[in-house]
């Protein structure tokens, strides 16, 4: 085992960032106007599943197709790198699609909102650099956390405001760029070794 607690911070700081479960308060109060309630257990169980099985079967699923971790975690830097660049700016290059009041709590909000392109990649990425049972704390960390804020998004909207949301998203957007740079230069020398 090798539990590093800086590692298991850094890959918390990381999912936190690329979940943007803050910056995506809005979208939860709208979700929660349009079908009433949302079951945030649910929701966080299933996001948390999710991501710890894709950290396992991600790898044997890249193999199958015969891709290397290294090069998905090249890959895997271009979406932090684009999400970061969303997160800074304050556009939109990833479009969500229409939500279906039945199943809120898991589409869109368990997936694709909180485990989906971004957080699943940047799982493969991370595990290319960092021990797998940090990994997993990390997500459960997350899960907690995201289960709080989805149970308390309102109060929490209120206290930050508006403006307080996107002074988070600017912050996190400048940590995920600064790390999608890190991913991407280490993982640039294994590749042309």
């Amino acid at each position: 085992m090798h539990f590093n607690f800086k590692e298991i911070f850094t890959v918390f700081m990381v999912l936190f960032a690329v979940i943007d479960v803050v910056g995506n308060i809005p979208i939860v109060i709208d979700l929660r106007k349009k079908v009433g309630h949302i079951q945030s257990e649910k929701a966080s169980i299933i996001a948390g599943v999710i991501m710890v099985l894709f950290l396992f079967l991600g790898k044997s699923i890249l193999n199958l197709i015969g891709i290397d971790v290294s090069s998905f975690a090249v890959a895997g830097s271009f979406i932090l790198f684009f999400i970061a660049l969303e997160m800074i700016l304050g556009i939109t290059l990833y479009k969500q699609e229409e939500n279906n009041p039945m199943t809120a709590s898991i589409f869109p909000l368990a997936f694709p909102l909180i485990a989906g392109p971004g957080s699943l990649t940047t799982l493969l990425s991370l595990r290319a650099e960092y021990h797998l049972e940090n990994i997993i704390i990390a997500i459960i960390l997350n899960v907690i956390v995201i289960f709080i804020v989805l149970k308390t998004s309102a109060k929490i909207e209120r206290f930050l405001g508006q403006n307080g949301i996107n002074v988070i998203r600017k912050v996190f957007g400048v940590i995920l760029l600064a790390i999608a740079v890190k991913l991407f230069a280490h993982n640039i020398k294994i590749l042309f070794v």
